[in-house]
């Protein structure tokens, strides 16, 4: 197979997740209302909170809404990730999975484009977020814009990758959307999206310590320093040795002859 093939291969898969995002309007504000909701409630109850800032004076009070904000972020890019993969258990059940895993191409660059596609959408609606934003005064210097991109791009890929595991090892579309909520209100309430996590480790620190295994604070702490032009390396490793794992195994769960598929078949 020559390049353009690949090229080709992903500019149909994408264009195919496009038009399906357009089509589902629902799809867009459900991800996009939820966060938003959540900032007013959170930024109208809560003033400030204490934190080690990423900008001198190091230890200070910022703005509740300012604080959350990257987790609302990571937020919607969670949603849209499990959203993207929900739509591999539909098709999986209306037979057209079929037609996209019998192409040419390998299986893991169809499961890649097919989450670079996702991570596209995702990343757009982060950025809109972004925009309605700027009402809670939730203003990153100019540049933090475009320092963020390739932290959304990162935390879009480990949060869509874990979507397509999930995906791999579901059955029905039912099931998928109650394991869908099991994991992801677990992931976002035992992370920093809320609150910092020096107030975790004074409550306590077997909460502490889950909270610093989970990938999704490092998805949030990446975004938040990136916001402001800083990286933040050790979220950075983490999220990519995440990435790669729940890709490989998604790729393993999709492969009809030993993987997880392989295995309901001959149930």
């Amino acid at each position: 197979m020559r390049p353009i093939h690949y090229l080709r291969c992903f500019g149909g898969i994408a264009n195919r997740e496009w038009l399906r995002f357009l089509n589902q309007r629902g799809r867009f504000f459900s991800a996009l209302v939820r966060p938003l909701v959540w900032l007013a409630i959170f930024a109208t109850g809560f003033h400030f909170v204490l934190g080690v800032s990423i900008i001198p004076p190091y230890e200070t009070y910022v703005p509740y809404a300012v604080y959350i904000a990257p987790g609302l972020i990571a937020m919607i890019l969670m949603f849209n990730g499990m959203l993207s993969s929900l739509s591999m258990v539909y098709d999986r059940e209306t037979g057209s999975m079929r037609i996209l895993m019998v192409s040419p191409l390998p299986r893991w660059f169809l499961l890649t484009a097919k989450l670079l596609a996702g991570v596209i959408v995702s990343v757009l609606q982060a950025y809109a977020f972004l925009a309605i934003a700027l009402i809670w005064e939730i203003e990153p210097p100019w540049y933090g814009y475009i320092t963020v991109l390739p932290a959304l791009v990162l935390a879009g890929l480990m949060l869509g990758a874990l979507g397509l595991l999930l995906s791999s090892a579901i059955r029905q579309l039912e099931n998928f959307a109650s394991v869908m909520n099991f994991v992801i209100f677990p992931m976002f309430f035992a992370s920093s999206a809320l609150y910092p996590l020096w107030h975790v480790k004074e409550a306590s620190f077997l909460l502490y310590d889950v909270c610093q295994l989970n990938p999704f604070s490092h998805a949030v702490e990446l975004i938040r320093f990136a916001l402001y032009g800083q990286l933040e390396p050790v979220s950075a490793v983490v999220l990519v040795a995440a990435t790669t794992v729940f890709l490989t195994l998604a790729v393993y769960g999709y492969d009809p002859a030993k993987g997880l598929m392989a295995r309901r078949t001959a149930d």
